[in-house]
């Protein structure tokens, strides 16, 4: 009945259809690879066509089967940084940037259609500036008027949305309003949603979590590393574009909200909503649950009661120039708590907290706080607090008073493993009147009075392992400040007495003005490897590894107007050890200004000035310092500090004393090492006395010399100006006078230690031995064959062009023309400074060196002229060219003396 299927017919089909397979995954693979720079381009074009902002990512990774039957689109290590006056600022960076879209759409490239979108890893960091400008305003205004299908018409883009789905994933998000002083802080944020984007009307289902909320508003924090989690739909109106919601599906820690409501966008700057929230529980336990350290401490186990509610709404028109109107009503009574393995309850809470805004103008807000109370061991805690137009004249009417023994605090909170909490605290404070009358001076018309109190206070915790001590610590209010009168206390071995005021405080807190204030300290022995957490006790690779967290830029905080006047008997910081220091820190406009800071420290004196700025940027902060210091051990200088190994290579063969003077402007690196390629600056130094040996250009000029007294040189009253730029230190001439031979050096080395110096050297020929004298003859010989009829006497002058390294050196040694090009070269190289400070010394130099130049140039023509005539006194001839070397060598050092006695003079001017 059925007829038999040939088998070679079968094996052929098989065959063809496995062809097909192949071909068709072949396809698969290699269609994204042939089409992958055409979607590179086209997402590029795309995004820099609509942004105001640098948008880069490392790379594309196209698949058809990670989204199959869709192609799949990854775009990794994708970030948006600003520009203008944002620039270098980070608005976004994501890890994976995964879009799935239609393969024939990307393939045409007339339409993409993208239906999903995945972000991994997103950080955000969006910021509003004092002046109001947003960091995400990045987007290009459309200043086209074309009609709708017009060639002038952009509103239709080559990116079509028919999204069906997006998500988030373990997301960061950082916002600051510097201007509305408000800052949030979003951590392993999830959310995902899901709905048709391609509807005018459709319904967005949405899940968000977060492990940990915090947000800040001046200097009071409401919520602190909470966890949110939300589920809600929102209904989508494209056409109005309203986006209306209603869920009773929100938790806050344990407190549970629900919430009702409409948020309209009227453009892109304003928004309309009307928004009501509430808590349904009354269950105080709830509330219990937005304190951080409760909520974090066995919170499940915990015994309570009391009543407890919460409600507010959001209502009215945002926009740049206005709020919506608002109000948070919490109310706490009869609260009580403890935890059932700790012996005590905190009880009687009773609190009551309302802010209000009936109309959104910023200065009708109100906050009342009449009553919160708490009782611990029978001990009472009270605390009332008014503030009213905070913007126009802030009014604050606020009181707060109790005892309390902090040694019992473990016995009614848990803390975390590792935390010790001691001490006495006893505050009776009170204010009230309006912040004009402060600002004015009119001190009468400001109630403010009491006391701060805190004795034998410590605490540790894993973060201060050693422990916070404070012995004793005093604060007085009045209406004009807060005076500190008395600060003891202990902190990382290092003891420590102050005293101060405190002149603003509660603008500080209550509007985040700059704190303004003096602090006058004086502590004993302070190790500074601990106080910056460098772990100079650790072994190496674990000082490496605990260093590496501590070692990025401190940022000077921008609300400080404070000086620290400070002294300290002994300072340890990595290889330097200061006793005796004082000085001044004033730190203000995101600065800290160092001032007199003097020291005694490399068996030696110190004094600097300099400032530390991260106001333009904090990962590379802008450097000033100037020194004077004096008699430093040459060795140990060399040794503590790497930016000297760098500026000064050569102290490492040196050993002795020296004194230097320096100014200096540049950057520090994100590892707080200074950048090398950003330092200029000039100075001074003084070689007061030293040894110097195995130096390897002299070692190598000595062995060419056969002159053992080059190796081993004592020196000393050795001066020199420099200056440095660029990566190199330009050397003024100076001139080294040994007991038998004079030189005189100058030139430029970079911090990559490469040389470019010229040395003349004047040495008695006796000190030559067999070698060095071969070498002189054979400069003779080469000078005679030029014609010049050089002879060399007991003096003999040589010109040496040192090159390569500090530790490989390269050296040229020439006797032709000394009198001429020798002078030359060291011109060329003496006076290439880099500061215009350094103008009146180049130009003295430049001009003695010509003026040696012509005198050694006329000498050789007229003693050539003399034998061209017929006067064949050839020692005479040598006499004469000798003589003008000698000229030279007096002329230069004439010059010298000059620069330093006039560089002397303007330095005791200076100090005048």
């Amino acid at each position: 009945m059925f007829k038999k299927t040939d088998p070679m017919k079968l094996k052929k089909i098989l065959k063809g259809i496995g062809i097909g397979l192949l071909v068709l995954i072949a396809l698969l693979i290699a269609i994204p690879y042939l089409f992958k720079g055409q979607i590179i381009a086209k997402i590029k074009t795309e995004i820099n066509k609509n942004l105001n902002a640098k948008v880069d990512f490392k790379d594309v990774n196209v698949s058809l089967f990670r989204r199959f039957p869709r192609l799949a689109v990854a775009l990794d290590e994708l970030q948006v940084t600003g520009t203008g006056h944002f620039e270098g600022d980070t608005l976004l960076a994501v890890k994976r940037l995964d879009a799935a879209m239609d393969l024939m759409s990307a393939i045409k490239g007339e339409k993409i259609d993208i239906y999903n979108i995945v972000l991994q890893q997103p950080r955000i960091y969006a910021i509003v500036d004092e002046e109001g400008r947003a960091n995400w305003d990045i987007t290009k205004p459309d200043t086209t008027t074309a009609a709708p299908g017009e060639p002038g018409d952009t509103s239709a883009s080559d990116f079509s949305l028919s999204l069906r789905q997006y998500s988030l994933e373990n997301a960061s998000i950082r916002y600051s309003d510097r201007q509305g002083h408000m800052h949030l802080a979003i951590d392993q944020l999830n959310h995902k949603g899901k709905g048709d984007f391609t509807q005018d009307q459709f319904t967005l289902q949405t899940s968000t979590t977060t492990e940990a909320l915090s947000f800040a508003q001046g200097f009071i924090p409401y919520l602190v590393d909470t966890k949110v989690e939300i589920l809600t739909d929102i209904n989508i109106d494209n056409k109005t574009s309203t986006y209306s919601f209603k869920t009773d599906k929100i938790a806050v820690n344990n407190l549970k909200i629900s919430t009702e409501g409409f948020v309209q966008l009227l453009n892109d700057s304003s928004y309309k909503m009307d928004i009501k929230f509430a808590a349904p529980s009354t269950d105080f336990k709830d509330v219990l649950s937005l304190i951080p350290a409760i909520y974090a401490q066995d919170f499940a186990s915990i015994k309570t009661s009391g009543t407890a509610s919460f409600s507010g709404f959001v209502k009215g028109t945002y926009t740049p120039q206005q709020m919506p109107a608002y109000s948070m009503n919490l109310a706490v009574k009869n609260g009580f708590f403890q935890y059932p393995d700790l012996p005590k309850p905190v009880k009687n809470i009773q609190l009551a907290v309302n802010v209000s805004n009936p109309d959104g103008v910023p200065d009708h807000t109100i906050i009342d706080v009449p009553q919160a109370h708490l009782e611990m061991d029978e001990s009472p805690v009270d605390l009332r607090l008014m503030v009213k137009t905070p913007v126009s004249d802030l009014y604050l009417d606020a009181a707060a008073k109790g005892k309390l023994d902090l040694g019992k605090v473990g016995q009614f909170v848990k803390f975390e493993n590792g935390t010790r909490l001691s001490g006495l605290l006893d505050a009776d404070l009170k204010a009230r009147g309006y912040m004009s009358a402060i600002e004015k001076q009119q001190y009468e018309q400001f109630d403010a009075s009491g006391k701060l109190a805190v004795g034998n206070l410590l605490y540790a915790s894993k973060d201060y392992p050693e422990g916070v001590k404070v012995s004793a610590l005093q604060m007085l209010f009045n209406p004009k400040n807060v005076t500190v009168p008395e600060f003891k206390g202990q902190y990382l071995g290092t003891s420590f007495s102050a005293t101060g005021e405190v002149n603003n405080l509660l603008a500080y807190v209550l509007r985040n003005d700059a704190l303004n204030g003096r602090l006058d300290l004086d502590a004993d022995n302070i190790v500074l490897d601990k106080w910056l957490a460098t772990g100079g006790t650790e072994a190496p690779a674990a000082k490496t590894t605990a260093a590496a967290p501590a070692s990025a830029p401190f940022a000077v905080p921008n609300n400080l107007d404070f000086t620290v006047n400070a002294k300290a008997q002994k300072v340890h910081y990595d290889k330097v050890d200061l006793t005796q220091l004082s000085g001044t820190l004033k730190i203000s406009d995101e600065t800290v200004t160092m001032k007199d800071i003097k020291a005694n420290a490399l068996q030696g004196t110190m004094k600097i000035d300099g400032t530390y700025s991260t106001k333009h940027s904090k990962q590379k902060p802008d450097i000033s310092l100037t020194y004077d210091v004096k008699e430093l051990d040459v060795q140990q200088t060399f040794k503590a500090f790497n930016t000297v190994q760098k500026l000064m290579p050569i102290a490492q063969f040196l050993s002795g004393k020296l004194s230097s003077q320096l100014t200096m402007t540049g950057k520090l690196g994100e590892d707080m090492s200074p950048d090398l390629s950003t330092l200029s600056g000039d100075g001074s130094l003084l070689l007061i006395q030293g040894f110097l040996k195995k130096f390897a250009p002299l070692d190598q000029l000595a062995t060419q010399l056969n002159v053992a007294a080059l190796q081993d040189i004592s020196v000393r009253d050795i001066k020199n100006y420099f200056a440095f730029e660029n990566g190199r230190m330009k050397v003024n001439p100076f001139r080294v006078k040994l007991s038998n031979m004079n030189m005189l050096i100058g030139g430029s080395h970079g911090f990559d230690q490469s040389m470019d110096y010229t040395m003349q050297l004047a040495l008695p020929r006796a000190l030559l031995g067999q070698k060095g004298n071969t070498l002189v003859n054979n400069l003779v010989t080469q000078a005679h064959n030029k014609g010049i009829p050089v002879q060399v006497s007991d003096t003999v002058y040589l010109n040496v062009l040192m090159g390569g390294s500090i530790l490989k050196p390269a050296l040229k040694t020439d006797l032709k023309e000394v009198a001429g090009n020798a002078v030359n070269n060291l011109k060329d190289q003496a006076t290439a400074m880099a500061k215009q400070k350094l103008d009146t010394v180049k130009n003295t130099v430049k001009d003695s060196l010509k003026h040696v130049k012509n005198e050694a140039v006329s000498a050789v023509k007229d003693e050539l002229k003399k034998q061209l005539l017929g006067n064949k006194d050839s020692a005479q001839s040598g006499k004469t060219i000798q003589d003008a070397g000698k000229t030279a060598e007096k002329t230069l050092n004439n010059t010298l003396n000059s620069l330093l006695k006039r560089k002397k003079a303007a330095a005791d001017t200076t100090k005048q």
